[in-house]
């Protein structure tokens, strides 16, 4: 009697084997014709029983499957079918299809990640091209940069909602957005050139067509990913968490200079500039060289009445930049100010002839103070406001030929 049920059990075994070996040939003749609706449905009718497959037909049916979804550009489904194969076949130690699966994944990943860069580039389709980017990482979690295209894209198409959950997945997972990049000089042209990986640089320079192998670590993306997370938050409506979140990265980072720089600018975006301008100071204190930074010191101090202050930041920033035209401008803008003072004294002297008089001469000094940087500054950079203030002051200073210059110049510009 057992023997009896022995050899119906091999039978049955049998059967099955032969059944899934001939389902698996319909499958590969549906993909050879390109029919892979028809190769999908076979798949399907196979899925719940394939586990008690032969190990040679389940690692064939995984294969057959990842080509399926492939062919029917279902990425997801495609990726994960052979990486079910990678999987079982590095388990039992037999690698039957996986060194032909793997370029067939690498296409399918490289695919989804052109579309999603013609999207992005070439279409201008943000929110299409988030979709793609996010893609892209989740078929090749180790390309974390897509992640990071994934939020800006979805940040670039306004789905606020979508790019807060990528930034919060990066912010998870620890993205830094550092890279170790190769190089070598190219000998044929002398030219230094990014060989991609460090495999890849060694090779050329050990064929002799390269030279001078060096690498370098790319800057990190970590503060502007806690600032576009902040700004979203704040675009939200989310004022506390957008504070919250950039205060956090901060704490971990206390002399990151980006990260001074991007709370400063949510706290512009919020009008507070009186903690703007703790903030610029704190960051002047890391970066006492940089001109820009004196710059903006300038703008708050001139926003909030201290025009003394204002113009000695913008001296600085002159200073450290002798070209910078946007100071020289503010910094005449600050001298100007004084006038406001002139002419409501002047206001209140109509009849006052001697007191107007010297007022008038008061003011034209003003005028003679600012002028050089308001020429220096329509030297550097001209535009219709340097020639219309200059036109106007060389009018009052009654520089005859300077004005009439300027006036044609300035009708010529409207």
């Amino acid at each position: 009697m057992k023997k009896q049920v022995l050899a119906i059990s091999l039978g049955l075994l049998t059967l099955g084997s032969f059944a899934q070996k001939k389902e698996l040939k319909s499958i590969e003749k549906a993909l050879s014709n390109n029919d892979f609706t028809g190769a999908l449905t076979i798949v399907n009718s196979l899925d719940s029983s394939i586990e008690s497959a032969d190990e040679k037909y389940k690692s064939k049916f995984y294969y057959l499957k990842g080509q399926a979804y492939a062919g029917k550009k279902e990425y997801q489904k495609a990726a994960d079918a052979f990486n079910q194969l990678f999987d079982y076949e590095k388990k039992i130690g037999k690698e039957r299809y996986t060194a032909e699966a793997k370029p067939q994944l690498d296409k399918l990943i490289q695919s989804v990640s052109e579309k999603a860069i013609s999207l992005y580039n070439n279409d201008n389709n943000y929110k299409e091209a988030s979709k793609y980017f996010y893609l892209t990482y989740k078929l090749s979690p180790r390309d974390t940069a897509f992640a990071y295209n994934a939020a800006v894209s979805a940040t670039q198409a306004k789905d606020y909602d979508t790019a807060i959950d990528y930034y919060k997945e990066l912010i998870q997972i620890g993205y830094t957005g550092k890279e170790v990049q190769y190089f070598a000089v190219n000998k044929s042209t002398g030219k230094e050139e990014n060989l991609g990986s460090k495999t890849q640089r060694d090779l050329m320079v050990k064929s002799g067509k390269y030279s001078n192998p060096t690498q370098k670590t790319t800057e990190g993306r970590s503060a502007s990913i806690m600032k576009n997370f902040a700004l979203i938050l704040k675009e939200q409506g989310k004022t506390d968490e957008a504070i919250k979140a950039i205060s956090e990265a901060r704490k971990a980072n206390k002399n990151d200079l980006n990260l001074i720089l991007n709370e400063a600018q949510l706290y512009i975006e919020l009008g507070k500039m009186d903690k703007f301008g703790e903030l610029m100071a704190e960051a002047v204190a890391l970066d006492p060289n940089n001109p820009t930074l004196y710059y903006n010191l300038g703008v708050v101090n001139f926003n909030q009445g201290r025009t003394e202050e204002a113009a000695k930041y913008y001296r600085k920033a002159i200073e450290l930049k002798p070209d910078y035209s946007d100071a020289y401008m503010n910094l005449s803008v600050v001298i100007l100010a004084k006038e406001k003072e002139i002419v409501e004294e002047m206001n209140k002297n109509l009849s006052n002839f001697k007191k107007y008089d010297e007022l008038a001469l008061k003011q034209k000094e003003v005028y003679k103070e600012a002028l050089p940087y308001l020429e220096k500054a329509d030297s550097l950079n001209r535009s219709i406001d340097t020639v219309k203030s200059l036109m106007s002051i060389y009018e009052v200073l009654e520089m005859q030929d300077k004005a009439k210059e300027f006036r044609d110049l300035y009708k010529s510009m409207q």
